[in-house]
């Protein structure tokens, strides 16, 4: 959501700023995963999103879910580069950006080894939620050159996407809400990066 509406006039200069924060944001969420038993709020935050949910809530995040599963992203990456003619002509950045982020994100549950809540696979950060940000995020950055009223159904949809894949991950009782939100920080620093090395321009 924060790149959705930093990107303003000067889209490399949003990027560098969305990734500024973005990187500062998850470097905070993973000294304080190192360094303490549980990141505050989290339990406050885990449990509030468990008792709203109702059944039929959980089955549509169930869904949703996939929006950040390499079996839906694939194919959408390759979606992606057919619906814009700039990410297109450079393709090989998009590609190494959905490839470099779950690369980054695997050795960080390695580096970092906090486990999920309820079992003891490391979840730090979320694999799904680092892949939808880097996808959507990306696609947050592309929408720049289409007409003002799609792109900005574009952005706001892509954004909804992202935070829906984040809440799905710890109502299904995968990751601690800390988890999530470091794995939107992460991939959206590396989609601002992408977006930078593009040169993206209006």
């Amino acid at each position: 959501m924060v790149a959705a509406v930093a990107l303003r006039s000067h889209p490399r200069s949003s990027a560098l700023w969305v990734g500024l924060v973005s990187a500062g944001g998850f470097v905070a969420l993973a000294l304080a995963a190192i360094a303490l038993p549980l990141v505050p709020g989290d339990e406050v935050m885990r449990q509030w999103l468990l008792s709203v949910a109702s059944p039929p809530v959980v089955e549509a995040l169930r869904v949703i879910n996939y929006a950040g599963s390499w079996r839906l992203l694939l194919p959408a990456t390759l979606l992606m580069l057919l619906a814009f003619p700039r990410a297109r002509r450079r393709w090989w950045i998009w590609i190494g950006l959905m490839l470099a982020a779950p690369g980054v994100e695997g050795l960080m549950k390695i580096v970092i080894g906090r486990p999920r809540p309820e079992e003891a696979s490391m979840g730090f950060l979320s694999g799904h939620a680092t892949a939808a940000a880097a996808f959507f995020g990306a696609v947050i950055y592309l929408a720049g050159s289409l007409p003002v009223t799609v792109r900005v159904f574009v952005r706001v949809g892509a954004g909804l996407v992202i935070v829906l894949v984040a809440v799905a991950r710890v109502v299904l009782r995968a990751h601690w809400p800390s988890d999530a939100l470091a794995g939107i920080a992460l991939g959206l620093a590396f989609a601002s990066i992408a977006a930078m090395v593009a040169g993206l321009r209006k």
